[in-house]
């Protein structure tokens, strides 16, 4: 059976990061968990051009689609999770956290880390994989 993926890009800074603390300005200090990162990558996702930002979600989808066909299984868990990616100045996923437990998150999550994107406008950039699944 074939599912379809929904990626949601966040367009505005969640008031959630403001509330748990999250430093909105630009560092270079690696989030410790993942709300705060996920905080960085709405941040950084609401702060790019239009035509920046549709490049970057076709990018993404294009690595979404090649990494859920590596991890598919004959059964998988379908539950929605949440990858967050960290872009070095070439635009590699360099660091990933992850809110979900199934095993294909945890697969996404492996197959994800070394890729690489576009090139960021600055670095660290921080953009997120938020995936539902519907039949």
């Amino acid at each position: 059976m074939r599912h379809a993926i929904a990626i949601a890009i966040a367009i505005a800074i969640p008031l959630a990061a403001l509330l748990c603390g999250v430093s909105l300005s630009a560092s270079a200090q690696t989030p410790i968990n993942y709300s705060q990162a996920k905080a960085l990558a709405d941040r950084d996702e609401a702060s790019l051009p239009a035509d920046v930002a549709e490049a970057m979600r076709s990018t993404q989808a294009d690595t979404l689609k090649a990494g859920v066909e590596a991890c598919a299984t004959p059964q998988p868990d379908t539950s929605p999770f949440v990858v967050v990616a960290q872009l070095d100045a070439q635009g590699r996923i360099e660091h990933t956290w992850r809110q979900g437990t199934t095993p294909l998150s945890i697969c996404m999550e492996k197959f994800l880390r070394g890729r690489i994107l576009l090139v960021p406008a600055r670095s660290p950039f921080y953009v997120s994989y938020e995936l539902s699944f519907t039949p």
